[in-house]
């Protein structure tokens, strides 16, 4: 079992659309919503949507831009166009690229089989977080699909947010067996790609919630087992 990083897992919902979605989200208790600027993906938004969506985020939560391979100049106008409160990278972009437009960001690294993630997080030094997903040839996340999570090593450089079909019946077991700072859904919470289910929000956060319950619960009885 690796050691317990955090006492309460934050909840990232990722490729937010609508603005009643985003008040959903909210609601079932997102730490940070995802929007994503790639335009190939069903879940990218443009600029004047993204405008409209920060116009109705209530303070306290955070917004992170998504982006695959961009032009830089795609990135910084979207920088200087929005308040961000970090980037996230999903494709093969470089640390010095990732570092560049002076906002916090994460980098994903795809995770195969086999895959050494300690030495591709080695790799990103200066990431505010380093995001773990299923690799799929030709996909650039939002797979759907979990990888193993016996491949994440027990300690990373930075704070770990895991993804990759999570939905609300498997969050406990990944809770359970990876530790992460946070986690990270989009598919599994929505009746359609780009549209969100609010029962499915609320039955992931909830499940999150709970296995931070039974893990707290069970670290104090074992505290005075041992007293």
């Amino acid at each position: 079992m690796k050691a317990r990083g955090v006492a309460r897992t934050r909840i990232k919902f990722c490729g937010i659309t609508r603005s009643e979605d985003l008040a959903s989200a909210v609601q079932a208790g997102a730490d940070a919503v995802g929007l994503v600027f790639h335009a190939p993906s069903p879940r990218a938004v443009s600029l004047e949507q993204a405008r409209e969506l920060l116009g109705c985020k209530p303070a306290w939560v955070s917004v992170v831009g998504l982006f695959v391979d961009a032009d830089a100049e795609r990135v910084r106008s979207v920088v200087n166009a929005l308040k961000l409160d970090c980037l996230q990278f999903h494709g093969g972009e470089t640390r010095e690229y990732c570092a560049q437009f002076g906002v916090p960001w994460m980098k994903a690294l795809p995770v195969a089989p086999g895959s050494n993630i300690g030495a591709l997080a080695g790799q990103y030094e200066g990431a505010s977080a380093l995001l773990l997903d299923t690799w799929k040839a030709g996909v650039a996340g939002g797979t759907g699909e979990v990888f193993d999570w016996r491949l994440v090593p027990g300690t990373l450089p930075a704070p770990l947010v895991l993804a990759g079909g999570l939905d609300a019946d498997n969050v406990e077991a990944a809770i359970r067996s990876v530790r992460p700072y946070a986690v990270d859904v989009s598919g599994g919470i929505e009746s359609s790609p780009g549209k969100k289910c609010f029962k499915r929000m609320q039955a992931f956060a909830s499940a999150v919630r709970a296995t931070d319950a039974a893990l707290e619960n069970e670290a104090e009885q074992q505290m005075a087992a041992t007293r």
